[in-house]
């Protein structure tokens, strides 16, 4: 069975996640962030692509307010061309780099050869075999916009947790998600909003796949 897969994304009103130059660091407020960590200590594994790590150089583990606790997930680099560097704050035990190359050392984080579509990307089944494999359930999806994309191209986004900033930042800005190739509104994916509460200057949507 597949792990329940919900994509967690930050961005301004018009649905950037970037300026035109890649800046990201930091959309959305203190409260949103906080609870961006309460939700990664609620999922066995967290997933960005490799363009996430060379842009923002995450750490991926839970970091919450004082007085309360969560465990870190399993953090998970997709990385066709291991591009990941060594000296990344997520090149260590506890990440799980999926690939299609030959594995290499990238610093103590383990690295996996996973089958890949035709651009030589990793496939989004093959990514799930291999983490339902390893005992994970949930997985949150916390970046960047093409991997957003293929996992709800696919179908596979069960929930989207979606903080939205009160800023602007145009057409020119990275997209939140990367194109879905369609022609019809009848085939875009639909989700029914569960709840909408505000989170400091920001505004905390949650919503599930309609089935």
């Amino acid at each position: 069975m597949r792990p329940k897969i919900t994509w967690k994304v930050a961005t301004s009103l018009d649905g950037r996640i970037g300026t035109s130059t890649g800046e990201s660091q930091w959309i959305t407020g203190p409260e949103s962030r906080a609870q961006g960590h309460r939700l990664r200590a609620v999922h066995d594994a967290v997933l960005v692509g490799v363009e996430t790590v060379l842009a923002d150089d995450p750490r991926l583990n839970t970091r919450l307010p004082e007085g309360e606790t969560g465990p870190d997930p399993l953090r998970v680099i997709l990385d066709s061309r291991l591009r990941t560097p060594s000296f990344a704050r997520l090149a260590k035990a506890g990440t799980l780099i999926l690939t299609t190359k030959d594995p290499m050392q990238i610093g103590t984080a383990e690295v996996v050869r996973v089958a890949g579509d035709a651009q030589g990307r990793p496939t989004v089944e093959a990514v799930l075999e291999t983490l339902s494999a390893r005992g994970v359930k949930s997985l949150m999806i916390e970046g960047g916009g093409r991997v957003a994309a293929s996992f709800i191209t696919a179908g596979l986004v069960d929930a989207i947790e979606w903080f939205r900033a009160p800023i602007l930042l145009g057409g020119d800005g990275r997209p939140g998600v990367a194109a879905l190739a369609l022609a019809r509104l009848a085939h875009a994916p639909r989700y029914r909003r569960l709840a909408a509460e505000p989170m400091g200057d920001d505004l905390w949507e949650r919503y599930e796949k309609v089935i």
